[in-house]
């Protein structure tokens, strides 16, 4: 059973929503530059393709977003700041306080309904400037730029934002440096991928540092693509392999929760030559700042083999089909039950408090006349997916997990981190805009709307 404190809500990113890239002192961003989100490279300058500029236009739409959201009884909303609204170029000692208004805001808004905010310090949002000049995190200069900004909205937004995350899905780094790191330059290696890693890990810990000195009220966590590995077989190569894909996430979570590198990470960097630059003061610096909860992403399981090529498609990273498992029209391959065994794993592991900061399916809806004369979507579809991760989530809490919230991602349509597509849909709220960027941006309950409003209402009670 839920608990009745239980932070029933969604989840959104600035970048994939907000639009109005340069409006109030906003500087760019690299989402500004990656028109094709991870499929293609950047440009040099913002070009009109990039559906993100514009976005579903929240920065001017938000008041009637969060209404949408109190009325299917939202208790959190998971968002993000823009990094670089707050400091255009990252690299500036005073702020911009337009940008910081605007934040004050939204907060205010979502107070006004009593929807807790969950803000995501960095989610793919590092501004520009910083790329171009640092290499983002490669540079550990990045790291003072970024504890300076999380400072800056620590003590500005007190008393309004308790609930903080650091970066989104700081695993991906690996796979994805210039949209999880903030990198520019091609061609990066693993040396400096996990470099850059470790500036992330080191600012992070300086952030809950802040944080927790400038409010004991803030509780401030890690945010990681939870992916569960199955082995293909039970051959023991792929037992072992699938282990070993396992060591390279939870080596993000233990050292932001256990406070140091674990033991597997000594061999997986020797053995790639890696030599890992590291200041005095790094290690107790992890050490002594831990995160207060994990929240994760979640979509999908892979499997894993030490002989089979991966065939499947997924969210940064990708690995074997699953016979066993049904596809999403993305070939996102759909598995209930392994958010409830990603939540017992991460329990397990760790004893602290989980969040599930994402979860959907993203899907082509097709808008209806409903029976009211009101477009609609009639997305069965989606609540059966939502449904029967829920029931996974509630099976989790009897097993004994301690879940604290589930903020359901895309909770109203936005522009899509991997294809930088609007037809990649996952809200209860059908947006009007195109992948050609058509559309009056009119907002549209679907059937998922009131289907989530009744499972709020009930605390969960009526998933069976």
């Amino acid at each position: 059973m839920f608990q009745e404190d239980f932070l029933w809500g969604g989840a959104i990113a600035a970048n994939q929503c907000e639009g109005a890239y340069l409006a109030g002192g906003k500087g760019l961003s690299i989402a500004d530059v990656m028109p094709e989100g991870i499929a293609g490279p950047p440009t040099s300058e913002p070009t009109e393709n990039n559906l993100k500029l514009v976005g579903i236009d929240f920065y001017h739409r938000y008041k009637e977003d969060l209404k949408l959201f109190a009325e299917m009884g939202f208790k959190a909303l998971r968002m993000s700041i823009a990094w670089s609204r707050i400091f255009p170029r990252g690299d500036e000692e005073e702020p911009n306080e337009e940008g910081l208004k605007f934040y004050d805001s939204v907060f205010d808004e979502c107070l006004k309904y009593n929807i807790e905010p969950i803000v995501t310090l960095s989610h793919y949002e590092t501004p520009l400037y910083l790329a171009q000049k640092y290499n983002g995190f490669l540079s550990r200069e990045t790291i003072d730029y970024f504890v300076h900004y999380a400072e800056t909205v620590f003590e500005r937004y007190k008393g309004k934002v308790k609930y903080w995350l650091t970066f989104n899905e700081i695993n991906s780094i690996l796979e994805e440096p210039l949209l999880s790191g903030g990198i520019w330059k091609k061609d990066v290696s693993i040396s400096e991928r996990v470099q850059a890693v470790h500036h992330e890990l080191v600012a992070s810990a300086m952030t809950v540092r802040a944080g927790h000195r400038i409010s004991t009220q803030n509780r401030i966590g890690c945010m990681v693509l939870a992916l569960p590995v199955y082995p293909y077989t039970s051959n023991p190569d792929d037992v072992m392999e699938a282990m070993n894909i396992d060591h390279k996430n939870y080596l993000f979570t233990d050292v932001q929760v256990r406070g140091e590198y674990p033991y597997y990470f000594k061999r997986w960097c020797e053995e790639r030559e890696i030599q890992l630059k590291v200041q005095s003061e790094d290690m107790q610096i992890l050490l002594n700042h831990t995160v207060d909860f994990i929240s994760f992403s979640y979509y999908m399981s892979i499997c894993a083999s030490k002989s089979v090529k991966a065939d499947g498609k997924g969210n940064l990273v990708s690995g074997l089909l699953n016979p066993y498992l049904k596809s999403s029209q993305w070939g996102w391959q759909i598995d209930p039950k392994g958010l409830r065994y990603a939540l017992n794993q991460m329990y397990d592991r760790y004893q602290k408090p989980l969040l599930i900061a994402e979860n959907g399916l993203g899907a082509k809806d097709e808008l209806v006349m409903g029976k009211d004369g009101v477009p609609t979507v009639e997305d069965d579809y989606r609540i059966d997916y939502l449904r029967e991760h829920l029931r996974q989530v509630e099976e989790a809490i009897q097993d004994g997990v301690v879940v604290i919230g589930y903020t359901a991602w895309g909770c109203i349509d936005l522009v899509s981190a991997s294809t930088s597509q609007l037809s990649k849909r996952y809200g209860f709220i059908y947006v009007d805009r195109n992948d050609d960027g058509s559309g009056s941006l009119m907002r549209y309950k679907k059937k998922s709307f009131e289907w989530y409003k009744e499972v709020i209402a009930a605390n969960g009670r009526n998933l069976h």
